[in-house]
């Protein structure tokens, strides 16, 4: 495989607080790439060293073999960046905002692409529309759309459908998916662990370093324990009991709860008999494969 990007030893420190903390990775070519992880665990600081934004205090980023701080304005005609607060100009078009950035980025011919682009995203029927009058989901659409003009070689998206509503998420990963058909690497931020699910690698970040990295399913495969999810009620009063009266990590999911547990016939027996002596109706039970947020809470935990 061939990396488009390396990472090795990144630093970068914010007063007192290590945004960044050592943290080393690569991303191959054409993969959509995840960095994982809850507000403040350092991925958007990361993503901006990467686009050339900001320099670290320490380290080396090499996109496409050259180094992100020597040679940043030749890297940066290589890639697109798509920020949490992309900044669309609301009185312009649908096109005119396209023309723009267009224009940023030096593109002359942009008619064909921007109509390429338009049918892409499902935007050509609101050409016309001002920015501001778009939905949440259509400003991403658009964002992204003003972000690909170019035509990058590598995409950075830092939590890009953070605040949109599930069709219109549903819709953008339908687009990038399309994307990397088109061999476009794709490197994203998202505190959403159901959308990490969708990615090539992982990387889960907290507190400025690296905790896991690699496969989805190897992730989940690492920490050797199985999930047992039980629906019973009260549901609230099961879990304070699991939590206050055994070592098993538990996490409470609407109407039922997780318990990470090594083996099911051994230790199962243990939780059942403990719900029914605290008054608990177990309505079903089953054994499923971990989820990255079981994973994820489960590798802080064990950290702390």
């Amino acid at each position: 495989m061939q990396s488009v990007i390396k990472i090795i030893e990144l630093h970068k420190s914010y007063g007192t607080i290590k945004a960044v903390n050592g943290i080393s990775l690569s991303v191959n070519k054409g993969e959509m790439f995840g960095l994982v992880g809850p507000d403040g665990a350092g991925k958007t600081t990361t993503i901006r060293i990467m686009c050339g934004l900001i320099n670290p205090d320490e380290g080396t980023v090499l996109l496409l073999d050259k180094n992100i701080v020597k040679e940043k304005k030749s890297i940066q005609k290589s890639i697109g960046y798509l920020s949490q607060k992309f900044s669309l100009y609301g009185d312009l078009t649908v096109d005119e905002n396209i023309e723009f950035f267009a224009d940023i980025h030096n593109v002359k011919d942009f008619k064909t692409r921007r109509d390429e682009l338009l049918d892409f995203t499902r935007l050509k029927p609101f050409r016309d529309r001002l920015a501001d009058k778009l939905s949440g989901g259509m400003k991403q659409k658009l964002a992204l759309a003003c972000s690909l003009i170019h035509k990058p070689k590598i995409l950075f998206l830092d939590e890009p459908t953070t605040g949109v509503d599930p069709v219109s998420r549903r819709d953008f990963w339908k687009i990038l998916s399309n994307l990397m058909k088109e061999g476009i690497t794709i490197i994203m931020t998202t505190p959403y662990l159901d959308e990490a699910e969708r990615c090539n690698r992982v990387a889960m970040m907290n507190k400025g370093e690296i905790i896991a990295f690699d496969t989805p399913k190897n992730i989940k495969a690492s920490i050797g324990k199985v999930v047992v999810e039980i629906v019973c009620s009260p549901i609230r009063k099961a879990y304070k009991s699991i939590k206050e009266n055994t070592v098993y990590d538990t996490q409470l999911f609407g109407d039922r709860i997780n318990v990470v547990i090594n083996n099911f016939e051994k230790e199962f027996p243990e939780i059942e008999n403990l719900l029914i002596e605290t008054g608990i109706n177990i309505y079903d039970k089953r054994v499923v494969t971990p989820t990255l947020e079981n994973v994820f809470i489960y590798l802080i935990k064990e950290a702390s």
